[in-house]
């Protein structure tokens, strides 16, 4: 079994940033995951961030999560969401000097986790390039004995009818479906909409957390509104599938009664 942690939508921002949001909370709740994460009995294989690294993709807000996140155990995989901007992520965290898309590839446990970069400049909504569909291609004829984890902040359109800001475009959905035909897809990784969902899509199930940041209001169904509610989700890969728990993190859900192991042992 491999076991992983997702993360998504952590929307930080450097108190010095200028964001018009106040983002404080978002940084304490990073804070909080990390330590949460380093004190688990096992430790993960790696730990994913789906995107929305930032709130306002400045260098600052960049150096404070790599601040932030360096303290983990596990490796860490990154992807880059529709707040994120390419170049200062690439100054920070990657190829200084860069504009070019985030796309990586690399070998964590049992899987070999793929990193798309589904972003557009001054977009809601996402897409995958030309380009990346060349990556994606050439990863998949990579590390052939092991199934294949894919990571996108925007996750595939599986309603086509469903409103085209959430996910990424439906051409690109379809080329996407016909490009993992025939592979071995543990699952694929999202975040941007802010909700806990797990959806089934051409035999694949796409997993989105609600992420650090905020929550959907699920039962809202003309406006968008936004609730409080975080979260990330542990993920236990097996042969026979894979398995997500949703964990809350805030608001911190109130105890109100604990069961020792002992007991829990000797029920039938």
């Amino acid at each position: 079994m491999t076991r992983f942690i997702h993360l998504t939508d952590l929307h930080i921002s450097h108190p010095d940033a200028g964001d018009p949001s106040d983002k404080s909370g978002a940084i304490e709740i990073l804070r909080r995951v990390v330590g949460i994460v380093n004190g688990m009995d096992r430790q993960p294989e790696f730990v994913v961030a789906s995107g929305d690294l930032t709130n306002m993709g400045d260098t600052a807000s960049y150096e404070l999560v790599r601040d932030l996140l360096n303290p983990l155990r596990a490796p860490l995989v990154m992807a880059l969401g529709n707040h994120d901007k390419r170049a200062p992520f690439h100054d920070v965290l990657g190829n200084a000097g860069s504009d070019a898309p985030y796309c990586h590839d690399a070998a964590h446990g049992d899987l070999h986790v793929i990193t798309l970069d589904t972003s557009i400049a001054g977009h809601v909504a996402g897409t995958i390039c030309d380009a990346q569909f060349d990556f994606l291609r050439a990863a998949l004829d990579r590390h052939t004995d092991m199934p294949k984890l894919i990571v996108m902040h925007h996750p595939p359109r599986v309603d086509p009818d469903g409103l085209p800001w959430g996910s990424i475009d439906m051409a690109a959905t379809d080329r996407l479906a016909a490009t993992l035909k025939g592979h071995d897809i543990a699952g694929i990784l999202s975040g941007h909409i802010h909700l806990n969902r797990v959806s089934h899509w051409h035999g694949i199930s796409v997993v989105i957390s609600n992420g650090q940041d905020s929550s959907i209001d699920v039962l809202e169904t003309t406006d968008l509104r936004l609730v409080e509610g975080t979260g990330m989700g542990i993920c236990d890969w097996r042969p026979s599938g894979l398995s997500v728990s949703f964990v809350p993190l805030s608001p911190i859900p109130r105890e109100i009664a604990v069961i020792d192991r002992a007991r829990l042992l000797a029920f039938t």
